[in-house]
């Protein structure tokens, strides 16, 4: 954490930027150790160039945030104060004027940022995403060590949604079953909520599941992924259901080559937008490109959804230490949808998918 600090720290004093004030429960965590959802209230880090940094927090955590590791003044109020009045305070007693701020543009809602022009009236703003962005892209070996074990519980969780799947059984069912095993193993939080899709649900990259019942000949898409020690993972599998079609299969297939194109092609040097346009082209010529209709992947780690961006515009060079998510998908309308994800770890000779369910299509009897 030391060291992330002073990171930041630094480009404070490169930018000329008197003090940061980072409110995400990501950002937060990223720099003190300190992992909380707050609600509605204020958890807040303020960082300086050369003072001491403080975390504010409710004072019912000021206990779990000491035990985090946070070396520093930890400030704890109560519901009854106002602590906007406490963030002023202790700002100034520590810079007396700050001229200028970074800040989360893109998380800091406007209530809060009018306070801050309320107070500290006259300051300029710019976002603290650009260092922050930065910081978290690369991973070090411990960060590692936490994802590849989310990832391991990932794997888990397909297996077990796998082991689940019988005829007439709902998504709601599979996905009950999924979770109540993972918290047996002590997993508490998912980094997002679980996807069972079967069927023509499954040709919603984004669907809700619901009481549609499994049949036969149906394809079933998990996408799920577990928080372990504040880091998440993401994987996204499909599998039949006692029998394919010829399209089913074709789409399938079609998907898997995307995938694996993408993650050989997987190194540093190579800029996201080719990785992207890699698996888009291999769709595209199968005659399914206009049913694949987001980016190949984006970033994970602390936030499941980080940067980067895997788009076919983005320019941005891989750099060894990245982790991100590979997922092409065909989704076709009333048919089915196919998506299959792996997280990847950009090592200095290639790309490492740190999730292992096999990929093969696996056909459940029942």
């Amino acid at each position: 954490m030391k060291q992330r600090l002073q990171k930041l720290t630094e480009w404070l004093k490169n930018e000329n930027i008197d003090a940061a004030f980072l409110t995400s429960k990501d950002n937060v965590f990223y720099l003190s150790g300190f992992r909380s959802e707050p609600h509605e209230r204020l958890l807040g880090l303020a960082v300086f160039q050369d003072k001491e940094p403080f975390l504010i927090c409710p004072a019912m955590e000021v206990h779990d945030a000491k035990n985090a590791g946070w070396e520093w003044e930890i400030v704890g109020y109560s519901d009854t104060d106002n602590h906007w009045d406490i963030v002023e305070k202790k700002i100034l007693d520590r810079v007396g004027k700050v001229h200028k701020w970074a800040i989360e543009k893109e998380s800091m809602n406007v209530e809060r940022y009018e306070e801050f022009l309320h107070r500290f009236s006259g300051a300029s703003y710019t976002a603290a995403e650009e260092i922050l962005r930065k910081l978290r892209m690369i991973k070090d070996d411990k960060e590692l060590e936490l994802i590849q074990k989310a990832c391991e519980y990932a794997d888990f969780a397909v297996q077990t949604g796998v082991n689940e799947i019988k005829e007439g059984k709902t998504e709601l069912d599979i996905l009950a079953a999924i979770e109540y095993e993972l918290k047996k193993k002590g997993i508490s939080e998912m980094s997002f909520s679980t996807m069972v899709l079967t069927g023509a649900n499954g040709a919603s990259p984004h669907g809700n599941p619901g009481s549609t019942k499994i049949q036969k000949g149906d394809l079933v898409l998990f996408d799920l992924g577990v928080v372990y020690e504040g880091y998440c993972s993401d994987i996204t599998r499909t599998v039949a259901y006692d029998h394919v079609n010829e399209e089913q299969d074709k789409i399938y297939h079609t998907v898997l080559a995307a995938e694996e194109a993408a993650l050989k092609a997987v190194r540093p040097g190579v800029a996201a937008k080719e990785l992207d346009q890699i698996a888009r082209n291999i769709i595209a010529e199968a005659g399914y490109g206009d049913y694949f209709p987001h980016r190949l992947g984006h970033g994970l780690g602390v936030s499941v959804h980080e940067y980067p961006s895997l788009t076919n515009t983005n320019e941005l060079i891989m750099e060894e230490g990245m982790v991100f998510t590979i997922e092409p998908g065909i989704y076709v309308p009333q048919v089915a949808g196919v998506r299959i994800e792996d997280d990847v770890y950009v090592t200095a000779n290639g790309g490492t998918a740190l999730t292992a369910f096999p990929k093969t299509l696996q056909i459940v009897k029942g």
